[in-house]
C-alpha cells in the first residue's frame, strides 16, 4: 500500500494545490494520468523562491523538487481516490529556475526522482527530462509535472 509507505517515510499529502492559471490539475485519458505542473506550494504560499544557484543553493532546490512531487501525488490522489491505483509512472519533466550559467538541473530533480523510486519502488522508474528555464510561474524554484499509467 502506497499510503502505509508515504506514512513510513513521514509523508504526509496536503489538500492539492488550487491551480494558478486557465487548466484543471489531472487528465485522464485511457490508462494514463497526466498532472499539470506543481510548483513548490505549501499551504498556499510558495515556500521555495528564486533562481539556482544565486538566490537558492542546489540542497534547497532539492527540497523544493521534493515538495513539488508531494503536490503532483496530492493531486493524484484527489483524482484517483487512491494511490494504489499507479501501475507505473512514466514521465517527470522537471523545470528549475536557473541562473544563465548553471547547468546541474538533473541533480536538482534527482531529489523528486528518487523520492518517486522509494515510494513506488520499481513502479516509481521513469523517464525524465530536467531543464534550466529563466523564470517559472511566481518565481517558483523548481516545477515538475508527471504522466502515470494507472490500472
Amino acid at each position: 500500500m502506497i499510503e502505509e509507505k508515504l506514512a513510513l517515510l513521514n509523508i504526509s499529502l496536503p489538500t492539492p494545490p488550487r491551480p494558478a492559471g486557465s487548466y484543471v490539475p489531472v487528465v485522464r485519458t485511457g490508462n494514463l494520468v497526466f498532472v499539470s505542473g506543481q510548483i513548490p506550494v505549501r499551504d498556499g504560499k510558495v515556500e521555495f523562491h528564486g533562481k539556482v544557484p544565486t538566490n537558492i543553493s542546489i540542497e534547497v532546490a532539492q527540497q523544493a523538487a521534493k515538495l513539488c512531487i508531494i503536490n503532483v501525488l496530492a493531486q493524484l490522489k484527489a483524482e484517483l481516490g487512491t494511490l494504489d491505483k499507479i501501475s507505473r509512472i512514466v514521465r517527470v519533466s522537471g523545470f528549475v529556475n536557473s541562473a544563465q550559467d548553471f547547468v546541474e538541473q538533473p541533480k536538482i530533480i534527482n531529489a523528486a526522482s528518487d523520492l518517486l523510486f522509494e515510494i513506488f519502488g520499481k513502479k516509481g522508474k521513469h523517464s525524465r527530462i530536467a531543464v534550466g528555464v529563466a523564470s517559472l510561474p511566481l518565481n517558483s524554484t523548481v516545477e515538475i509535472d508527471l504522466v502515470a499509467e494507472v490500472s
